[in-house]
Order: C-alpha cells, then structure tokens, then sequence
C-alpha cells in the first residue's frame, strides 16, 4: 500500500525540489545596475539569499525596456535557478503593444511573488517655464508641433502614460524614446526633451537635487518623500492612476514545490524591517503578496494595459 507514495518521493522531480536550492540562483533584472530595478533586485536577493542559505546572483540584462531579460528567463531551464526580477511593462504591457514578441507571458513565466510597486511623477527639465501642470498642459494646447515627452522605451508605462495624458488634455505629444535610463534622464535634465512620466522611485533624488521639477504624481495620496507635489487627482485628472509593479517570476515549467519555496521565502524576505526601511526611503511602496496574489495582479494588469495600447493604436512591430 506504501509503494506509491514510495516512488512518487523517489521521482527526479520531487528530489529536485526538496533539495533546492543546492546551488546560487540567479536574478535577472531588464535595467542598468543603479536604477529603481536594480536596487530592488540586489536589496531583496540578499536577504532572499540569506534565507535560502544560498547567494542570489543579479544579471542586468539591460535594454527594450525588460523585454531582453524576460526573453532570457522564459527561454531558460525551468529548474528554479533562472529568476526574474518581472515589471509591468515586460509583462503586462508588451503582449499587447507588440505582435511578434519573442516570448509569451501568460504561458512561459510563473509569477512568484509581487514585491514593490511605484507611482510616476511628471517632470520637466529645471530650467521649464511650466511651475505646474496647468501652466505645462497650457502651453502644449498652444504648441502646435506638440510636446516631446521622454520614454525609457516604446512600450514602457511612461510611454503610454504620455500618450493618455495627451489624449485626455487635448494636445498633440511626440515621445522620444531612448534605450537606456540614463540617456533619457541626462536629455531630460538638459532640456532636449521637455517632459516625461518618471517613476517615483528614480525621479526623487533627481528633484531633490534641483536636477529636474515636479508637477503631479499619478499616486492616489502625495507621495511621503514629495510631500508638496500634487496627485493628478487633486489637479483634476483622476484617471492618470498608473503605477510600476516588480514581481518575482521563473520559468512557467518550474516544479511547483520549488515555486512555493521561492514565493515563501520572498514574502518571508519582505517582512524584514531593515529591507522595507531601505525600499520606502528609495521611493518604492512595499507589497510582498504571494503566488496567488501575484498571478491576480498580472492577470488584472494584462487586461487592463491591452484596453489602454487597443485605444491608443500603438504597435510596436
């Protein structure tokens, strides 16, 4: 009556879960080392590490917003040790704004856990005429060639965020988009663009010193280190509300037992009082939801950013 069970215990997959991890998994994060990602990702990989008893290594896998990393891990092995540091635009957007995506979402990555999430901030170089929305909404009804609005790529929340805001205030808008973060904020600063949707996250230390100017934040309450900067709600634009999410994902074939270790201990890593001190003070609203929370996330999310790329028309390929 015991041989079932017996065998079953015995099978590769099951031994390959209860030892995991026996090796370093690595994380592999879509930005340059420096940016919002990245500090997410080396912050929670190791005190992620530190709980699997085992070091988590970062890969920055850089460029076309997320999509080159995402391509990575869901053409990997699907054993646990290949991780994804996952966004919103990768993830939920891109499907949508792109037809010949290398990779499919929905079928190849496995939400692990959802970590952090981020408003936006819209910005203007230092030296703008605009003080405020108003006076920036203004002067792109008046401009008959539009308002270049700087993207950290086509497809990404800030891409889109620019598109509907133009939609809904009534002005044309030409996006720029740039490959890297760095290109985008260093035209973004020397007014070569004149605005951009920058995540709360990396928009702070830039405003803080005097690098770039804040008019509205699409948060649903002021952000705490913005205390001054106005909500699109209050400014009278409820419906600029987008936000950036980062997830934990694996390859979709990963064993089921090695996803609920990896979904454990992440939550488990995102109760740390040192951990959640580091994220708040760099901008990041924390979460720490679990597998069942996070597949709700996307799955909400994916819909909901397919609406927003349908209504604009845009298509990437």
């Amino acid at each position: 009556m015991c041989l079932p069970v017996v065998l079953s215990l015995s099978s590769p997959a099951w031994s390959q879960a209860a030892a995991y991890p026996d090796r370093a998994p690595r994380l592999v994060v879509g930005f340059p080392p420096g940016t919002g990602p990245d500090v997410v990702a080396r912050t929670v990989g190791q005190r992620l590490g530190e709980l699997l008893k085992q070091s988590v290594v970062i890969d920055n896998r850089a460029g076309a917003g997320g999509q080159i990393a995402a391509q990575a891990v869901a053409k990997s092995a699907a054993d646990g040790y290949t991780l994804l540091l996952g966004e919103v635009g990768s993830i939920a957007i891109a499907p949508a704004a792109y037809g010949k995506l290398p990779y499919q979402p929905a079928r190849e990555l496995a939400p692990i856990a959802e970590l952090v999430r981020s408003d936006f901030v819209l910005v203007v170089p230092p030296a703008s005429p605009a003080r405020d929305l108003k006076g920036l909404l203004d002067s792109a009804r008046a401009a008959p060639a539009g308002v270049n609005f700087a993207t950290f790529g086509a497809g990404t929340p800030g891409h889109f965020g620019a598109v509907v805001l133009a939609e809904q205030a009534g002005f044309k808008v030409e996006p720029v988009h740039y490959r890297a973060t760095g290109d985008a904020l260093t035209a973004l600063i020397a007014g070569d663009v004149q605005a951009a949707f920058v995540s709360t996250a990396l928009a702070v230390p830039q405003i803080k010193a005097g690098k770039l100017r804040a008019l509205a934040t699409t948060a649903g309450t002021r952000a705490p280190q913005l205390p001054e900067v106005p909500t699109f709600a209050e400014a009278g634009w409820p419906r600029i509300d987008f936000t950036a999410w980062f997830m934990l994902f694996a390859p979709a074939d990963a064993p089921p037992a090695v996803l609920d270790t990896l979904s454990r201990q992440a939550v488990a890593a995102m109760q740390t009082p040192e951990l959640r001190q580091k994220l708040q003070d760099a901008g990041f609203t924390l979460v720490g939801g679990g597998r069942a929370e996070a597949e709700k996330r996307v799955r909400s999310e994916t819909e909901r950013w397919a609406a927003i790329v349908k209504a604009t028309g845009f298509k990437g390929d």
